[in-house]
């Protein structure tokens, strides 16, 4: 599940970045908990918030919901503006 305001950012993207995040998405719905270390990490663990890197390029924020893991993507972002966003997030 894309949020609508994730899902117009996204389609305002390049082709490639949009197929990049697009990879991702797959990715987490195969794998929606966070690995060790890499491109994935827990910011919140109350309300099961993680980050997802792409590439050099982007963060999607995502909270994985319930016990099917469903994944829900909140924002996709410029790794500059994600740096803020994240950095007022307490572990």
């Amino acid at each position: 599940m894309i949020d609508r305001k994730a899902l117009a950012y996204l389609s305002e993207l390049p082709e490639k970045s949009h197929r990049l995040i697009k990879e991702k998405c797959h990715a987490l719905a195969e794998d929606p908990s966070p690995g060790k270390g890499g491109d994935k990490e827990l910011l919140h663990l109350e309300f099961k918030l993680y980050r997802l890197h792409v590439g050099r390029s982007f963060t999607m924020f995502h909270q994985v919901c319930g016990k099917d893991e469903l994944v829900k993507i909140l924002e996709i972002a410029t790794i500059d503006k994600a740096h803020k966003l994240y950095e007022n997030f307490d572990r």
